[in-house]
């Protein structure tokens, strides 16, 4: 599925399968999910793909060639390709162990053809196995909602008490990882998505309701997945002082005034950008001692822009996956 940058919809198309160069991997996808970022692709408010492009940065396949260099990966074997796709491993960033901030990265479904499609190649060195015994679409949003959550989740420090704004794929992942660590989670949802706020609580929320509401008593930390710039006076009026509120998403809609007051008493506010490789190793291994469930609604590779048509309408719980 190839987004041209001039039609709102991806285009089936056929295409040479991709030849894997030195250090490279080819990989037979099985599953992609269906992130956020794709959406803010497709609808051009990331403004620099490379065009024409196979979107999809939540990849899950087996190895099926092997380049020139590659070392310990094997044919056969199942990996995830995530959104951060390579780095230059000599910039500043790079060089400090903030790969995340790469000056000249690479980014899978972005400026690297991605995982809408049957095959892809990716970088071995950029790649995480990944185990054999769960289904792919299972899989497939821990590549990325579960890595920037994770991300997010560290950065808010170590919170006993988080308020989540946005309730979707990443929120629904982190909120089983956060109430597995002893975390009291608030979940903040559009204001009337009942279905939503109700999937939060069985996935342990301590509370669920609209974002105009107020929770029952303030919290140590906010994380927003929502691209809505507006939460962000909302956050911190329901963080307690000294509190930090991530904003989880690579897009967000501008961020209105509000009273410096409500930012005093050492409150922060930061981003979160891309991921590392550490984060990944830590996140896989967090999860392989967490039962994680994640809910899935699984789509044909062809009816990619369904997909998006029900993430963009907010129909979606959890998290839309194309079945390769």
């Amino acid at each position: 599925m190839v987004f041209d940058g001039k039609s709102p919809s991806l285009r089936l198309c056929e295409l040479p399968i991709p030849v894997s160069g030195a250090g490279q991997v080819q990989v037979q996808v099985e599953a992609c999910g269906v992130c956020r970022t794709d959406l803010h692709i497709v609808d051009r408010d990331l403004k620099s793909p490379v065009l024409p492009l196979v979107p999809g940065h939540e990849i899950v396949g087996r190895i099926s060639d092997l380049g020139e260099g590659v070392g310990k990966l094997k044919i056969g074997q199942r990996v995830g390709v995530p959104w951060l796709g390579h780095t230059c491993r000599r910039c500043e960033f790079c060089r400090s162990h903030r790969e995340n901030l790469c000056d000249e990265p690479g980014f899978t479904g972005y400026t690297i053809n991605g995982g809408y499609a049957e095959y892809c190649v990716a970088d071995s060195s950029f790649v995480f196995p990944l185990p054999e015994e769960k289904e792919a679409a299972d899989l497939a949003p821990l590549l990325c909602a579960g890595l920037i959550g994770y991300r997010s989740f560290r950065m808010a420090g170590d919170p006993k008490s988080l308020g989540i704004y946005g309730f979707g794929a990443a929120a629904h992942i982190l909120c089983q990882v956060a109430t597995s660590l002893g975390v009291d989670v608030y979940a903040f949802t559009r204001d009337d998505d009942i279905a939503a706020q109700k999937f939060a609580l069985e996935l342990g929320a301590k509370w669920a309701g609209g974002s105009s509401e107020s929770a029952p008593e303030s919290f140590e930390a906010s994380i927003i997945f929502a691209p809505v710039g507006a939460l962000v006076p909302l956050a911190l009026k329901a963080t307690r002082k000294g509190g930090r509120i991530v904003c989880g998403g690579i897009h967000m809609s501008d961020i209105p005034s509000f009273p410096y007051s409500d930012l005093w008493e050492e409150r922060s506010i930061c981003s979160v950008a891309n991921l590392t490789r550490k984060d990944g190793d830590e996140f896989f291994e967090l999860v392989s001692e967490i039962p994680i469930e994640t809910r899935v609604l699984t789509y044909p590779l062809e009816c990619a822009n369904d997909a998006l048509d029900d993430l963009r309408s907010g129909r979606l719980q959890g998290a839309a996956v194309l079945c390769v």
